[in-house]
């Protein structure tokens, strides 16, 4: 039986419960939860492996790869540099990136970056290996691409473009790399167990990836949804209507998955290039770890991704007004890439099928899900700041459901 570690308020049992129950239910292999309320730390568990294959436990300062939670952090550093005046998000990229113009994206903005309307989710050409670390030129890759369809008019996810067109946007203006520019001015000063880019210390003691069991379709009727985002599709049928009467019902979860299973998907081709795969370990690769790629390699510790919103929350890395700007959905409804309905402010998820949130969230909470299940979130009028990683990968759709589930005992305990 796994030994859960750490402390958690009594007004939070639920979510020690949750937790346990997790692993008890052979869930997890390693995880670590971590809370804030009002600035306090309310929830700090962990345990398990850190490692299936040495059997390295899970320690209070395991820290892990977090994919897509990565690109809020990202997201930020844009910001913060807009609310310095340095940075216009409604200007074209070209502004501060001129070979960005060609292709016919002169007019393509910071913010068509910031809320994944660009059009540019794919690259076109593979990325040798040996380019991985240098991110310039990926981002040039994309400066030379014309856009899939027009920015501006729709949203499609934009898996791992997302990360080396922003960051070469804030290399553009500020001179230092994304993950400089992290370290510099959001997890260093406010003293964070966050890493984009993973130093030599870190990235040896950071929880290796494990991939779960193969994932399996869900069943449309159970799966959660955010409250205040119905989706008819999602209900149980009743009685089929005449054939010459039948509506056509969109069924967006059957539709992602057949997107998973092509290969030439524009999901797939959104995910798969660069090919990390072609690295042995995958993401678990030193070179993943230390290149800091700013859409998905963000490596951090539950308390430090939940601390990263507890200051979010509270104005001490932007301004409220900054924040309350950003949180304003800008985009929702079906994703090109992703399929099911997303919804974006500027870089942060707002709740959609993509982003699950109990009710009392449904209006108020922000933050970005990653691959496999990691979760950060914040909700300035709950107070919240929200971690959760873990090594057990699963799909996109099911593994959002450990933290689902944490995040709704989180709720329920206020």
């Amino acid at each position: 039986m796994t030994v859960v570690h750490g402390q958690c308020d009594p007004r939070f049992s639920r979510v020690r419960e949750v937790f346990d129950g997790h692993f008890a239910g052979g869930e997890e292999l390693g995880a670590a939860f971590a809370v804030f309320l009002d600035g306090e730390p309310v929830v700090d568990l962990w345990g398990g492996v850190a490692d299936r294959r040495g059997g390295r436990p899970w320690e209070r300062d395991t820290p892990a790869l977090t994919y897509s939670c990565t690109k809020a952090v990202t997201a930020t550093a844009v910001l913060l540099l807009a609310e310095r005046g340095l940075l216009d998000v409604g200007a074209p990229v070209a502004d501060v990136w001129p070979e960005f113009a060609r292709g016919g994206k002169d007019r393509v903005t910071v913010e068509h970056l910031l809320t994944h309307q660009s059009g540019l989710p794919v690259i076109e050409e593979p990325v040798p290996v040996e380019e991985f670390e240098d991110q310039a030129a990926i981002a040039d890759r994309l400066a030379g691409q014309r856009p899939i369809w027009e920015p501006g008019t729709a949203h499609g996810y934009h898996a791992l473009t997302y990360g080396f067109l922003l960051g070469e946007v804030i290399r553009r203006v500020s001179g230092k790399s994304a993950g400089e520019f992290v370290a510099a001015e959001i997890a260093g000063p406010m003293g964070l167990e966050l890493w984009l880019g993973a130093p030599d210390g870190v990235a040896a003691r950071a929880a290796r990836l494990s991939a779960g069991e193969r994932p399996k379709p869900p069943d449309p009727v159970d799966t959660p949804r955010p409250s205040g985002h119905a989706d008819t599709s999602l209900q149980r049928p009743g009685p089929a209507a005449p054939e010459s009467a039948a509506p056509v019902t969109r069924d967006p979860l059957t539709e992602m998955s057949r997107a998973a299973l092509d290969r030439d998907s524009l999901m797939n081709r959104a995910l798969g290039n660069p090919p990390i795969h072609r690295l042995q370990g995958g993401a678990n690769h030193p070179v993943i770890m230390r290149s800091g790629w700013p859409a998905v390699g963000a490596v951090a510790t539950a308390r430090g991704l939940a601390g990263f919103y507890r200051d979010l929350v509270a104005g001490r890395i932007l301004r409220p007004e900054t924040l309350r700007d950003a949180l304003r959905r800008r985009v929702g409804g079906p994703d090109r890439v992703l399929v099911i309905d997303s919804s974006f402010g500027l870089g942060y998820m707002r709740p959609a099928m993509t982003f699950l949130t109990p009710a009392r969230g449904a209006e108020s909470a922000f933050g970005h899900t990653g691959m496999g299940g990691f979760l950060g979130l914040g909700d300035v009028e709950h107070g919240l700041g929200i971690g959760y990683t873990m090594n057990k990968m699963a799909n996109a759709v099911s593994g959002s459901l450990r933290a689902h589930r944490l995040t709704e005992a989180v709720y329920a305990s206020l």
